[in-house]
């Protein structure tokens, strides 16, 4: 039982290491560019904004390194200290040894419990960090608001998700998890329908794009590249964040674009019509389903493995539960997964920066021209201080889209 709890001590140190070592070599790399910068990224943003562009990268590092070491300290201490078998005994006593229910609840008090203490975090982040930037829009009001909304849409959701899963075994037996992985995968799929139509308005106002030249330039543009999306839809994004974004949701005919007030704002006709040629380069590509595909892949291991470790009694008594019992498999797994499955972000990235280099190619060859994409994304790059210069290691780790010196090259060389 203690190899257990040293390899998961080791792994913990390992994961935090990787990410301090990353962060550091990031933060010299931006220095080592930062007067004179570089030309390429001097042909994108002014002197101005790249010094302030640096400083917010720079900033953003240091604060994600002291979250990080706090969280690091806070799984070690819940995971090491004690504290779930001690709840999970109590909490589990009060619907009785055949009862899910109170199982349920003893994963959602943890979950919420450990949500917590990263709050303060994340209001110096939104009212601190990002203010000092101009990039806050929120109040502390909204921020509030969101939080409780989040977490009544989480208990709403969760509480029966829960249930209904932990319930597969008394239904399914040892099968239970193959029920489990096509429940939730299912339910996945349901939310990309969902989620645009009932969740996200709840946190913010959806309009159709009024009528007018951008709006006759987007239909016509789905018109000639055979995507017909049921709507185009305005997000209210400014009341929370200067920061600027575009997205597909859902599929087949429930699909539809939407996108940033502030995206709208910052862009021309023409480069917001390269925009959604990028987002319709994913969707003609087949970027949604492989990706779906590949979600799957994932979640059908992850159930597995949870299977697995909740047969094996060496797991749950290592931490200080009781063998064979399905939630503090569940909750462990969730806890301590991404300490291995960290060191597969860069083979994940890698599949998402492939696709952002073909739906680049696909927004040319739609518009006929690299231009229109590309001053799309030097204004993106502009208003939301992109970080020009990354170390090629961090990149590489950590970034889901290529950097825009990266995407700049393969548009105008025609390679993507």
């Amino acid at each position: 039982m203690s190899f257990v709890l040293l390899i998961t001590a080791g792994l913990m140190v390992l994961r935090l290491a990787g990410e301090l070592i990353l962060s550091a070599l990031n933060r010299a790399e931006v220095r080592r560019n930062a007067a004179p910068p570089p030309p390429a990224a001097a042909a994108i943003m002014d002197s101005a904004t790249y010094a302030k562009s640096v400083a917010y990268t720079l900033e953003k590092s240091r604060f994600g390194v002291i979250s990080g070491i706090f969280d690091a300290l806070v799984l070690a201490l819940v995971i090491f200290g004690g504290v779930l078998p001690w709840m999970f005994a109590r909490i589990a006593a009060w619907g009785g040894p055949q009862a899910v229910w109170s199982h349920v609840v003893f994963i959602i008090v943890v979950t919420i419990l450990l949500s917590i203490p990263a709050l303060p975090f994340d209001w110096w982040e939104q009212f601190r960090l990002e203010q000092k930037f101009g990039f806050n829009k929120s109040t502390p009001g909204l921020w509030v608001t969101d939080k409780l909304k989040g977490m009544a849409l989480g208990l709403a959701i969760g509480f029966p998700l829960l249930w209904a899963l932990l319930s597969l075994v008394k239904w399914a037996g040892h099968t239970w998890w193959i029920w489990g992985f096509a429940l939730l995968f299912g339910f996945q799929l349901l939310m990309l329908v969902l989620y645009p139509k009932l969740i996200l308005p709840m946190f913010n106002k959806l309009t159709p794009l009024p009528e007018g030249d951008l709006r006759t330039r987007l239909l016509a543009l789905g018109d000639r590249t055979g995507f017909q999306a049921k709507t185009i839809e305005v997000m209210d994004g400014s009341k929370r964040s200067g920061h600027s974004n575009a997205f597909f949701t859902g599929f087949g005919r429930f699909r539809r674009i939407v996108l940033f007030d502030t995206l709208i704002n910052q862009l021309s006709s023409e480069e917001l019509e390269a925009v959604l040629a990028h987002e319709i380069g994913h969707y003609r590509r087949g970027h949604i389903p492989k990706m779906i595909g590949l979600s799957a892949v994932m979640l059908f291991a992850g159930f597995a493995v949870i299977a697995w470790l909740a047969r094996s009694p060496w797991f749950n008594e290592a931490f200080g539960f009781p063998a064979g019992e399905l939630a503090p498999a569940f909750l462990l797994f969730g806890l301590l997964s991404g300490l291995v499955t960290f060191w597969f972000t860069p083979l994940m990235n890698l599949f998402s920066r492939k696709h952002e280099y073909e739906a680049d190619a696909f927004a040319r060859n739609a518009m006929g021209a690299s231009t229109p994409m590309l001053g799309a994304l030097h204004k993106l790059a502009q208003k939301n201080l992109s970080n020009l210069t990354p170390h090629p290691w961090y990149s590489a780790f950590f970034y889901s889209h290529p950097t825009l010196v990266e995407r700049e090259r393969a548009l105008v060389a025609g390679t993507n």
